[in-house]
């Protein structure tokens, strides 16, 4: 009995596992932490310390096993004004309150909330955020050496085409050593990490934030506080559901929310940028080195420190070039290039596609992520008003109060099982609807029943999908019946459409 409580990880396999995805994600967020320390005009060991108290700080108190927490661009581009305007010490009290903005909004529920945020503003939150990246990255390209230029054209290059060679070391890893090397090796002039500040020397050592403790330093930090808590939940909240689909388990996204708080509390303390969940570095945990428990996210972090404080004088060295072709190809992967294809806009209902650019117009403008999805989920309400009438709205809302179900039969030879849906499927319903089968366990042939069901939107058509893919990977058919006719239009029209940017 007490054996069976053992945690995973002490299996030899699962440990060997877990260090080297450890050791893959330090090394990845080197260069990520030190761009999202440019972005936010910090030196680059505030991002540094802020990747290493984020990563090991959401390892004990988060509710998302193996996910990783670290300084990154969705912060950086908040946080940033607020230190170009009032200084450092604004920027970390700022982190500060965000924390504590997280705890209350965790313990008041709002992870439940995220599943009221449409699909169509997702995808314009993500969008966004990989244009804002890009953007910051156009001061590193003007007004610079001549021989900034090609290293940048060979950094993306080996990023393109070194993951085709192979996916044990990290591409964005190989392009910055081999430039490294070039330029040094060549004793080529161009701006380096280096030019950015001084990197750690020694362990982060804790302390209060530089600032008057007065109610105008309060309103000063305060807006910025409460985005960064917002976009950090979002993001954290995001990665959390991607993953739990990735490795078909649940995880207490009340519990991530809370430490989210915690984490950016602990790095405010110790002087860092803040930050949040790494969609990135995540997926090199989870799906590339297959970790599965909270010691590759705790390695992570340790590793970092270790690799910048014995190692900082070779990071340092580092061409700036190379990172901005990093920054680029996370723009690029980050954009759910499929929602902007033609075939998909001439499907996609003309209410989704409002709501996307308008959220990403927003952000874009604001350069402030929670903006967009605040003002994008307005515009769902104005939509369904606008299309649908007042006694249409009356009738939708008293539907939403009854939420998707879903009741299983096997037959009797275990060949079959048959899911029976029951509720209205739009964006709230269809984020959990994912998450309701067994794909491991269910037979080789799956039935979805959707005679009690009605399909409202394209979030749900993506979540059928969705659950159609997770069946087939495993060499499962799904066959899904009984759609009334308005459902059955929605679903012919968008089904295969909507689910291939990411």
């Amino acid at each position: 009995m007490r054996g069976s409580r053992r945690p995973s990880w002490l299996s030899p396999k699962v440990f060997r596992t877990e260090v080297l995805a450890g050791l893959v994600v330090a090394l990845a967020l080197i260069p990520e932490a030190i761009s999202f320390s440019v972005i936010a005009g910090v030196d680059p060991a505030i991002g540094l310390f802020a990747s290493f108290t984020m990563a090991v700080t959401i390892a004990v108190v988060g509710g998302r096993p193996a996910m990783i927490s670290a300084a990154t661009g969705a912060v950086a581009l908040v946080i940033g004004p607020l230190n170009r305007e009032h200084g450092f010490g604004y920027l970390v009290a700022a982190v500060i309150l965000a924390g504590v903005f997280q705890i209350v909004l965790g313990a008041l529920g709002v992870a439940k909330l995220m599943r009221f945020v449409p699909r169509s503003v997702m995808v314009g939150f993500v969008n966004s955020l990989a244009i804002l990246i890009f953007v910051a990255q156009v001061p590193e390209m003007h007004d610079v050496p001549w021989a900034v230029c090609p290293l940048l054209a060979a950094g993306l290059a080996m990023l393109v085409f070194f993951p085709k060679v192979g996916t044990a070391i990290p591409a964005p890893l190989v392009s910055i050593v081999v430039l490294t090397v070039i330029t040094v090796a060549a004793g080529i002039a161009v701006p380096t990490v280096g030019d950015k500040g001084d990197l750690p020397s020694s362990l982060p050592v804790p302390g209060l934030p530089d600032v008057p403790f007065t109610l105008e330093t309060l309103r000063i930090v305060a807006p910025y506080a409460l985005a960064v808590a917002l976009v950090g939940l979002m993001e954290s909240l995001m990665t959390a559901k991607l993953v739990d689909d990735i490795t078909d388990t649940h995880s207490d996204k009340t519990r991530e929310s809370i430490g989210q708080g915690i984490a950016n509390i602990v790095t405010g303390f110790f002087g860092g940028m803040g930050g949040c969940a790494m969609i990135g570095r995540t997926m090199i945990n989870v799906r590339v080195s297959g970790a599965r428990t909270r010691l590759s996210t705790f390695l992570a972090g340790a590793f970092l420190l270790v690799l910048c404080v014995v190692f900082g004088p070779v990071v340092s060295e580092i061409p700036m070039a190379a990172l901005v072709a990093v920054m680029v190809m996370v723009c690029f992967a980050t954009f759910d290039w499929h929602s902007i294809a033609p075939r998909t806009l001439r499907r996609m209902p003309a209410g989704e596609i409002t709501v996307m650019v308008v959220t990403v117009a927003c952000v874009v403008t604001t350069s402030n992520l929670a903006v967009g999805v605040v003002v994008g989920v307005v515009v769902v309400v104005v939509v369904v008003v606008v299309v649908g009438s007042v006694t249409a709205m009356v009738i939708f809302a008293k539907r939403v109060a009854h939420l998707a179900d879903v009741t299983s039969v096997t037959d009797p030879d275990g060949t079959q099982v048959v899911h029976s849906v029951t509720g209205e499927l739009f964006f709230a319903a269809s984020n959990d609807l994912v998450g309701r089968f067994d794909y491991a366990t269910d037979p080789d042939k799956v039935v979805i029943d959707l005679s009690a069901a009605h399909i409202w939107d394209a979030s749900s058509v993506a979540a059928l999908d969705t659950i159609e893919t997770k069946y087939a990977q495993r060499g499962k058919t799904v066959e899904i019946i009984s759609l009334n006719e308005a459902s059955a239009r929605i679903h012919q029209t968008l089904s295969g459409e909507l689910t291939g940017g990411h």
